[in-house]
């Protein structure tokens, strides 16, 4: 089986790869060809997008920069090569509200899907209350694959609403099951590592959980004052 036959099949054209000894040499297959190639990887794109949850968000073009008092540029930069999700390491964004800590996590994914491969961005609380509600065991199952199953899980506002320490009993099996699959993990919060005793109080697996977390990590300190603030305080000038 030649290359062009295995991409005719591979598009589902099996109708011309049947027949491609007759149709090799026509100056119209090249064009056929790219044009369902470049419609599966279109139609690919808008399902991975969909699937992700997303939503709506600024391109990192929009990113200003001068605005938080302490970013490290260059390392948040680094990111958009996307080594990390080979290499299946974690990143980290700490830092108080307002700063860009999901705007860059949901770049990274949108990145990351265009590759060809797949993430899914989900606000902590709705994760942690979806897993600690399942009800019997293939529910728990099922609702773990949607956060294990994907390259990417981006898990925003993680320490904004206080948790349950079944919260974080369910929080430590997804990070675990990733960690054990080699699967990134983006997580934004703004809490340090030293406060999530207080933000899992009486949980006994916090100290594993960050373990899992931190073994491969980049972890991003961003400080500064709101800009969604700033904006507010422009708008009513």
């Amino acid at each position: 089986m030649d290359d062009l036959h295995r991409r005719l099949r591979a598009l589902g054209l099996l109708g011309l790869a049947a027949r491609l000894d007759d149709i090799r040499d026509e100056p119209w297959l090249a064009r056929v060809l790219q044009i369902e190639t470049d419609e599966r990887q279109h139609r690919g794109l808008d399902r991975r997008m969909k699937n992700s949850r997303l939503g709506r968000f600024k391109p990192m073009a929009d990113f200003d920069w001068a605005w938080p008092t302490q970013i490290h540029r260059a390392t948040v930069e680094a990111l958009f090569r996307l080594n990390f999700a080979t290499e299946g390491a974690n990143v980290l964004l700490v830092g108080g509200p307002g700063l860009g800590k999901t705007m860059i996590a949901k770049n990274l994914a949108h990145a990351l899907i265009k590759t060809g491969c797949t993430a899914r961005f989900t606000l902590a609380s709705t994760m942690l209350t979806e897993l600690a509600a399942q009800d019997g065991t293939a529910a728990l199952r099922r609702a773990f694959r949607r956060y294990t199953s994907p390259t990417l899980l981006c898990i925003d506002e993680l320490g904004y609403v206080a948790a349950a320490n079944r919260h974080a009993d369910v929080l430590f099996e997804v990070v675990n099951r990733r960690y054990e699959l080699g699967r990134s993990i983006i997580v934004t919060t703004n809490r340090a590592f030293q406060d999530w005793g207080d933000l899992f109080p009486n949980a006994t697996c916090v100290v594993p959980l960050i373990d899992r977390l931190v073994h491969h990590c980049e972890i991003i300190h961003i400080e500064g004052e709101s800009y969604r603030l700033k904006e507010a305080r422009e708008r009513i000038r």
